[in-house]
């Protein structure tokens, strides 16, 4: 604990630390809601692009969607890390290995279908059940499901397209994630996860850091640095994601992917996958997408597909998830989830 910590009385550290978190907190409320009106005002104003003109719709995009994505990476993941100094994960543990294989990937695919995590937020909880020694193969069955699952995509394709597809979404979402979650678990991949992180609770605990419960502001604190860690490994291929989608979605036709989509061959589905994977947006960010594709004709199973593989392939996740698992086992988590996605997308195109 640092000096300045120890000296200051606890109740006054902790309202200055609640006080500066809620005034950052009505700034980024302020500032994320005036991203449309200041994008629109540069683009259109400022800049005298047409409504109508490619390059203006690109830019507009991109000036919306980088602060945007930027700001929910920064307050998702601040939030994920302040819950996760609560939560107790050497109980999850042995909540987890008393049910075992199999029942350990359900809940944790449960676990994360309820949570409203986009894929980025939801690493920072993988991280802390793996340091906790959670078995590999359950904590991606967690990883997997959380992105792909998302309540409020739930609720719009309940609205868009009847509870048939919602429900066979969150089906397939679930199983996804407990079959490669089992699949993964039992390749036996412990050696690919970077060594520091099983080192993590040996050394806070040899520390003392567990001894007392921490303050406010440590937790604060905590939660700062590791958003201001993972940020700064993540905004560049954000950026550029967003520069991709922003391309795609000023100069790319609607008729272009739709044809893509639409098609009966068989490289359509896998297709898809690969041009979601640039893309860095959560379920419900997408559904639109997804909405405007279907309504052009694209097959439901393709469009699907295309949405799964944006939210739990995104190269922002990919970038994150580096930090902790090495180049192997990198690919092969994206080979089986991509793999599932495919299987996914054939299936909805088989019986819708």
């Amino acid at each position: 604990m640092s000096t300045h910590v120890q000296f200051l009385p606890k109740i006054n550290t902790d309202r200055r630390a609640f006080v500066l978190v809620g005034a950052l907190a009505v700034l980024w409320i302020g500032l994320y809601n005036s991203l449309q009106a200041i994008a629109d005002w540069l683009t259109y104003d400022l800049l005298r692009f047409g409504v109508d003109d490619a390059l203006g719709e690109s830019l507009n995009f991109f000036v919306y969607d980088v602060p945007k994505i930027l700001l929910l990476l920064t307050g998702m993941i601040f939030l994920i890390s302040l819950l996760q100094t609560f939560i107790d994960t050497q109980k999850v543990r042995a909540v987890v290995e008393k049910r075992g294989e199999g029942v350990g990937n359900l809940m944790a695919s449960l676990f994360g279908a309820l949570t409203p995590f986009c894929s980025c937020s939801s690493v920072p909880l993988f991280i802390g059940f793996v340091e906790a020694g959670i078995p590999l193969g359950i904590t991606f069955s967690f990883l997997i499901t959380s992105p792909i699952m998302n309540e409020v995509a739930l609720v719009l394709l309940l609205g868009m397209f009847g509870w048939q597809v919602a429900l066979m979404y969150l089906v397939s979402g679930i199983v996804i994630g407990v079959v490669a979650g089992i699949l993964l678990g039992r390749m036996k991949l412990e050696r690919y996860v970077e060594p520091f992180v099983f080192n993590v609770k040996a050394n806070r605990a040899a520390a003392g850091f567990e001894v007392e419960k921490p303050t406010w502001i440590e937790r604060f604190a905590e939660s700062a640095e590791k958003t201001r860690e993972i940020v700064s490994k993540v905004w560049l291929f954000v950026i550029i994601g967003i520069g991709i989608g922003a391309a795609i979605h000023g100069f790319v036709p609607e008729d272009a992917l739709v044809n893509i989509m639409g098609e009966d061959a068989w490289w359509s589905v896998p297709l898809s996958v690969l041009l979601g994977i640039p893309l860095y947006s959560n379920a419900a960010g997408v559904i639109p997408i997804v909405s405007a594709l279907l309504g052009k004709g694209a097959a439901l199973g393709t469009a699907l597909a295309f949405m799964m593989s944006v939210v739990a392939l995104s190269l922002p996740e990919l970038i994150i998830l580096r930090r902790v698992l090495k180049p192997q086992l990198l690919a092969i988590l994206v080979a089986v989830i991509g793999v599932s996605i495919l299987l996914t997308g054939y299936l909805f195109n088989m019986v819708m």
